[in-house]
Parts: C-alpha cells; structure tokens; sequence
C-alpha cells in the first residue's frame, strides 16, 4: 500500500483489521490498534513487534470478522475495488494499481 500511495496520491485505503484465527493473539493486537487508532501500531503489528493490551473495549474487530464471512472474505490480504470486486492475494504496487484502474471504469 505504501508503494501505491507513494506513485498515486489519489489512492486511498480503508483498512479493516481481519485477524485470522490461525495467528493467536492477533485479535486483541486488533483491538489495541483500533482503540488508538494507530498507523504506527499497524505497521509495528506488521513488523512482529509487541503490541500492548488494547486501552478500550471495541465491537469493531467483530464486526469486520462478520463483515468478512459476509462478503466470503476468508484470508488476508484481500482488496475490495471499486467496483466491488473482492481480489484476494498479495498484489505488488503496479499490478494493484493496474486493478484499480480498470475497476475504476
């Protein structure tokens, strides 16, 4: 996403948190990220550096979780375009914005 953004400053993502069952303790780093709003927790997640507890009590991480069963949304990444297209899968910066764009017309 970074890539992307860095190339084309008129994308913009909407990132929902999805922790997958398989990664113990990725629901509450979820939480946490979510209860500070943090891009910088986000990217530290990514990083595999410790995350604290989360500060506040949030439904959000649950409502994404239905939301993704919803939608048949099962592993991350996924990009939902916008035309509605779910494309699931690891995407480099060019191929993602490739998607877009055709999504887009």
């Amino acid at each position: 996403m970074k890539k992307v953004i860095e190339k084309r400053k008129d994308i913009v993502f909407f990132i929902k948190l999805f922790p997958l069952p398989m990664h113990k303790g990725a629901d509450e780093k979820a939480k946490a990220i979510v209860c500070e709003k943090s891009l910088a927790l986000l990217e530290d997640a990514f990083e595999g550096k410790t995350i604290p507890a989360p500060k506040c009590k949030t439904t959000a991480i649950d409502e994404n979780i239905k939301l993704a069963a919803k939608l048949g949304i099962r592993g991350t990444p996924a990009i939902i375009l916008p035309n509605g297209i779910i494309s699931p899968g690891y995407k480099n910066a060019d191929a993602l914005i490739s998607l877009i764009e055709k999504s887009s017309s």
